[in-house]
Formats: structure tokens, C-alpha cells, sequence
């Protein structure tokens, strides 16, 4: 995990989510990084089912994310983001969630988030969520809803945990987490469960997300989602052609990685 002190390409990460707006450590640029983070780093799980595995050290999370212009999940997006705030100068504390969204079961803590400091007030930072993760980040205010484009959001505390929610008049809880700062060892033991458990989601499926202010693209397994806030659209990708299309020109991945991942699929299929 990078560390407060260390560097990245700073330059190339803004030229990769299109940001060209201001530097200075306000609500501001944070929102503005968060959006533009969101639209243009998809969340996706290919290496998962390629078997290659997850690695979180700054380099090979920046050769993959930004240099080579993949996506990646809660651990890879949200470390990328931290290192990339700390360098600009936000204060940051990196956190740990309990999904909760769509389940019934207690699962463990495996996805990763941020608190971050700007302009006298806490906000939640979460660039990894994908699905119905938000655009923007959350300020730490008590039940308080919090419009983002086309979704609402509010946090709510009890009993020492915090709930993100989304929601209009019903809230959907989408995680739990308390304040405890998590060290990279936590994120490493989190991680391998993630990319190796034969419980977990992301081992048994593709997993491909791409979000913006007028709509969401979801995509797990064959069943596609397309998300505009009052209206909810599913249909199902089962022809290769249709899901190299999809992955390239909507969800943005390389041409590449996806053309390896469409022939390991029809082999496993032959």
C-alpha cells in the first residue's frame, strides 16, 4: 500500500479519468476527482477468472489501472484513489466495509473505502463499489439525504457502525463499516479472500461495471442492467460478438483483454 509520503505519475492518472480542474485539497476537487474517477475506471474482475490474481502494491494497481487502462475492484480502485488524494494533500483514513447489499448472509469485511477531510468536513470517498456504489463523495452527516444526479444516498449511524444507503422514500443499506484505520496486511488477507474464496462472487462470474450521472451499466454474468434512476432495463448478452462489443465500446475495456477473455470463454464452452 502506498504510503502518505510516497509518489505516483500524477500527471498520467489525471490524463487517464480526464480531469483538468484544479489541485488544491478542497470539497470541491474532491467531488470532481471522484465523478471523473468513477466514469472513466471501470470495475471489473477479468484477471479473477483469467487466474492471474490481484495484486495491491502501488505499482502494479497503476500498470494496470492507469497504464493500461483496465478497471479493477474495491481494493485496486480505492488504494489508486487514497494515493492519488494524499499526494495532492487531502487527509485520508482507509477503511474497511461489510457488504450488505442484496444479501441475507453475514459475510466478512472485504471491501475497502475511504474517509476523507476537506473543507472542515468527513466524507466517505468510494470509487470501488461499482453497481450502486455512489458518484460523489458522502459527507458524514446523520440520516441526511444526499442527491447525486439521478440516486440519492444518506449515512446513518448506530451503535458505533456506520450504513451507506441508497434509496428515495425506501433506503437500501449497500455496506457497514466502522472507524478502525485498516493497515495493508487487512486489505492483503481481505483481497485473497475476494480473488480466491470459492464463496465469493467474484470467482464465479464476470463482473463488469461502468457508472456516469445519466446511467449505469451493469453487467454480471450475461444479464446486462441499464440503470437510469426511475427506470431499470435487463436483458441478457449471450452471443461472444454482442459481449466484445459491450466490454470495448460501453464498459471500456482494452480490445485486447477482452478478446483473451472471449476465446478462454469459448474454449471453456467447446
Amino acid at each position: 500500500m502506498t504510503s502518505v509520503g510516497s509518489q505516483l505519475d500524477l500527471d498520467l492518472y489525471l490524463e487517464r479519468i480526464a480531469y483538468r480542474g484544479s489541485l488544491l485539497p478542497t470539497a470541491d476537487v474532491l467531488a470532481a476527482l471522484h465523478l471523473a474517477h468513477v466514469r472513466h475506471i471501470p470495475f471489473e474482475n477479468l484477471d479473477v477468472l483469467l487466474g492471474r490474481g490481484i495484486r495491491l502494491d502501488m505499482d502494479s494497481v497503476f500498470a494496470k489501472l492507469v497504464t493500461a487502462r483496465r478497471g479493477g475492484y474495491c481494493f485496486e480502485q480505492n488504494l489508486l484513489f487514497a494515493a492519488v488524494l494524499e499526494q495532492i494533500g487531502f487527509r485520508v483514513r482507509r477503511l474497511a466495509a461489510r457488504v450488505t447489499y442484496r444479501t441475507q448472509r453475514v459475510l466478512p469485511r472485504t471491501h475497502m473505502l475511504l474517509q476523507v477531510e476537506a473543507d472542515d468536513t468527513v466524507w466517505l470517498a468510494d470509487v470501488g463499489f461499482g453497481a450502486a456504489g455512489p458518484l460523489l463523495p458522502v459527507a458524514f452527516h446523520q440520516g441526511q439525504p444526499q442527491t447525486q444526479h439521478l440516486w440519492r444516498y444518506r449515512l446513518v449511524e448506530l451503535g458505533g457502525l456506520w450504513s451507506l444507503q441508497i434509496g428515495m422514500d425506501d433506503w437500501a443499506d449497500l455496506y457497514r463499516f466502522g472507524l478502525d484505520e485498516q493497515t495493508a496486511a487487512d486489505y492483503e488477507m481481505a483481497n485473497y479472500y475476494v480473488s480466491t474464496h470459492p464463496d465469493s462472487r467474484f470467482v464465479h462470474g464476470l463482473i463488469a461495471h461502468r457508472l456516469a450521472p445519466e446511467r449505469r451499466l451493469i453487467l454480471i454474468g450475461r444479464e446486462l442492467t441499464e440503470d437510469r434512476g426511475a427506470r431499470v432495463d435487463t436483458r441478457r448478452v449471450d452471443d461472444p460478438a454482442a459481449l466484445r462489443t459491450l466490454l470495448i465500446d460501453d464498459i471500456g475495456l482494452p480490445a485486447a483483454e477482452v478478446a483473451e477473455f472471449i476465446d478462454t470463454l469459448v474454449r471453456e464452452r467447446a
